[in-house]
């Protein structure tokens, strides 16, 4: 009876070490996969217009899956706002790949946010292309190359992004 108690203990304890430990990271992680082409697509933009991933090779890309339901998304939307604004003219292209059901919810959600890069609206064979979308948000840093340089799942420091986002735009 006494090591079945140790034992439910030490679970016990395991399962509120993981759940402090991903609490406090916000739940992200991290990945620098092996190198690989991001996959290409054309999707449509919020007006209609198709937009084609490889019309921005040359470019840094901060390829974004994302929800307008989606808490952690919400929260990390203005800093890519700020690094379009930041980075834009060096480089930089920020898209947005929405996963609502439907496009409804996401004109209003764009303007209320003020994004300042295109959306296109996504669908579950675009998340399989980059591996399953199984939670948002998901960001992929794309470099000038068209290769996927890293892979962010959960809400991510906006600092991450900076810095990765400059060793890129500098060839690092």
């Amino acid at each position: 009876m006494r090591n079945k108690l140790i034992i439910g203990l030490l679970i016990l304890l395991v399962i509120a070490g993981t759940y402090t430990y991903r609490h406090r990271s916000g739940g992200a992680t991290s990945s620098t996969p092996p190198p690989r082409p991001a996959p290409d697509f054309t999707l449509p933009q919020l007006a209609g217009q198709p937009l084609k991933l490889s019309d921005y090779r040359g470019k840094v890309i901060l390829l974004d899956f994302w929800a307008t339901w989606c808490e952690p998304c919400r929260a990390e939307i203005p800093h890519f706002v700020e690094l379009q604004n930041k980075y834009g003219n060096q480089g930089l292209q920020i898209i947005g790949v929405s996963m609502d059901d439907t496009r409804d919810p996401v004109p209003a959600f764009y303007q209320k946010f003020k994004m300042n890069y295109p959306v296109v609206m996504g669908n579950a064979h675009i998340g399989e292309q980059y591996g399953g979308v199984l939670g948002l948000p998901i960001a992929f840093l794309i470099d000038r190359k068209g290769q996927i340089h890293k892979k962010h799942m959960g809400a991510t420091d906006a600092s991450v992004f900076e810095k990765e986002i400059a060793d890129l735009l500098n060839g690092r």
